[in-house]
């Protein structure tokens, strides 16, 4: 059995203070994810997304973060895969982005939306040829006999499209997390980390600072 009570890291990077954060939970993100981009850490707009169904029955994944801006938070994905069904019972979700790299992380609670087709079409026309066609093929969280069919299947789509751009499928698109909670944890020493929270009140957000 592994013992994990010794491993420790004392967190000594940076402090966050609600008298030094931005009044806009947004332009805060947007501030944190430049020096994130900055430092060059791995898949910056990774987040874990937390969806429940209707029972109650949470699930977690990782997805990308495309868009944001103060509308929300967008990722696309499969309307039919897990996530998108479990959507479609329970809009409640939340969302985490964790940058060790700069000891910080950002958890997010709202209400899960699916954008306009507009919007995920402007979106997919910026992906890749080999991303539009996988978009079709991937029947996402669904249960393959083999990587040999997925293999198939990519070909028959190719050719299928081989003569001209690819369609947006009308199964894939984009979802926005419309936040009602924000908030920004800054990794301190003794594990008295600072805890900023956003709070949605109206059309007003109220900062708190939220014991570690």
């Amino acid at each position: 059995m592994l013992d994990l009570q010794d491993m420790r890291r004392e967190y000594k990077a940076a402090q966050l203070d609600e008298t030094s954060v931005d009044s806009s939970p947004f332009l805060q993100f947007e501030t944190w994810f430049e020096e994130v981009k900055n430092a060059e850490l791995q898949e910056p707009n990774a987040m874990v997304l937390a969806t429940a169904n209707a029972e109650g029955e949470p699930n977690i994944r990782a997805v990308l973060l495309k868009i944001f801006d103060e509308k929300g938070f967008v990722f696309f994905t499969n309307y039919n895969s897990d996530k998108g069904e479990e959507i479609a019972q329970n809009p409640n979700v939340a969302a985490e982005f964790l940058w060790l790299g700069l000891e910080r992380q950002v958890r997010i609670l709202g209400k899960c939306e699916k954008i306009t087709k507009a919007e995920s079409l402007s979106y997919f026309l910026k992906r890749s040829r080999g991303s539009q066609l996988g978009a079709w093929v991937s029947d996402q969280s669904s249960i393959i006999s083999s990587r040999k069919l997925l293999g198939m299947q990519i070909e028959k789509i190719k050719e299928k499209f081989k003569n001209g751009d690819v369609p947006l499928p009308d199964f894939w698109g984009g979802y926005r997390i419309i936040p009602h909670k924000i908030e920004f944890w800054q990794g301190r020493e003794s594990r008295l980390h600072d805890r900023i929270l956003y709070t949605k009140e109206g059309k007003e957000w109220k900062i708190s600072r939220l014991a570690p």
